[in-house]
């Protein structure tokens, strides 16, 4: 940039240094793109397909949803499960009442859905914060699970509880249902996801995200210089239960089949806690991290000990998960409270100025 100082023309480097990282995120999405859509497709099977990657975006659209109202506006939740479950339910509901709905319009009116319940149990958060706002949001999942066990109109009357996902088909290729080929499934979501996670960014970087920081970090110093605590957390529960409305969705009618209530029990809620504790707080990276350490690990604990020869029982390695779960929350609380996100971001640092750190 060329200014005018003193009678005399300078150049000013300052708008290419702030040009340069924006050119390298490009590169690095450009290439995550191709890989995620090129790449990923050629080399992975049905059961990478079904087991481990759709599964990993059902996960990071949670965990982008819950990092969204935790890390970024700083209100805790632990109702993540329910909220799953209304999307679900609310999917089902639509997709049988009407059957000619496209199925990118139901998991949209689902996630709706979502917000709308998510701002019913967020009024609360005007008075309450920190570990009683995480007890209401608790009561929250409870009720919201035992409501979809105890009224069968959520089921259509179903008998055993446990209702199939029907059908839909996106540009002739069926994404849902017994139909539906892991590779389609796959792509649908990893569309859906990245579109949702590219809307997060920018989000979190216009008014609304320094408005939901500015709530985080000093409530009343926000108030103070003109926000609104209650629209802005009401906000903050919206758009977070839209995106773990539509995750809950798509768990249902993508990777499972089947829409019940015990999948999304309090255990859904605390695995996604983890997911943006371990991956970051406050970090849209942070959201696909954990989410994918938290699918990889329990994989990795299964074949490790078989490659290595050893023969440990299923229980003993059940345990082993939890084991390790508690002791990287309780480190990454303590030495890193980032998570991975921060990790990745000093590795890339540090390579950045290799072989000459300062």
């Amino acid at each position: 940039m060329i200014y005018r100082e003193a009678g005399q023309f300078k150049v000013s480097y300052a708008a290419d240094q702030a040009i340069f990282p924006i050119r390298q995120d490009l590169v690095a999405v450009g290439l995550i793109i191709a890989l995620a859509y090129l790449a990923v497709p050629a080399v992975a099977n049905d059961y990478w397909l079904n087991t481990i990657l759709v599964p990993f975006l059902v996960y990071s659209l949670a965990a982008l949803g819950l990092n969204i109202l935790t890390g970024y506006a700083g209100q805790l939740s632990l109702g993540t499960g329910g909220f799953m479950a209304v999307g679900a339910f609310a999917a089902y509901k639509l997709s049988t009442a009407f059957p000619g709905m496209n199925i990118v319009v139901v998991l949209a009116l689902a996630g709706l859905v979502a917000a709308g319940v998510g701002i019913l149990f967020g009024i609360p958060s005007l008075r309450i914060k920190g570990f009683y706002l995480a007890v209401a949001t608790l009561a929250a999942q409870f009720f919201l699970i035992w409501l979809f066990n105890k009224v069968p109109w959520f089921t259509n009357n179903t008998a055993s509880g446990v209702i199939s996902a029907p059908p839909r088909a996106v540009f002739g290729y069926f994404v849902t249902g017994p139909e539906a080929h892991p590779l389609d499934k796959y792509i649908f979501a990893l569309s859906l996801v990245a579109v949702l996670a590219l809307a997060a960014k920018n989000m979190t970087r216009s008014a609304t995200g320094r408005a939901w920081m500015a709530i985080r970090d000093m409530d009343i110093a926000a108030e103070i210089i003109g926000i609104q605590p209650l629209r802005t957390k009401l906000l903050a529960f919206a758009v977070s239960s839209f995106y773990i409305g539509i995750a809950g969705a798509l768990w249902a009618f993508v990777y499972t089949g089947s829409v019940e209530p015990l999948a999304f029990d309090i255990d859904r809620s605390f695995q996604v806690l983890f997911m943006i504790i371990i991956g970051g707080l406050g970090s849209v990276l942070g959201s696909f991290l954990g989410a994918g350490f938290i699918v990889l690990l329990p994989i990795l604990l299964i074949n490790i000990p078989r490659m290595a020869g050893l023969n440990i029982a299923v229980s003993t390695v059940t345990n082993l998960q939890f084991i390790v779960f508690g002791v990287l929350i309780i480190f990454f609380l303590i030495v890193e409270p980032h998570g991975l996100a921060r990790l990745w971001q000093i590795g890339k640092e540090k390579l950045r100025l290799w072989p000459f750190p300062h």
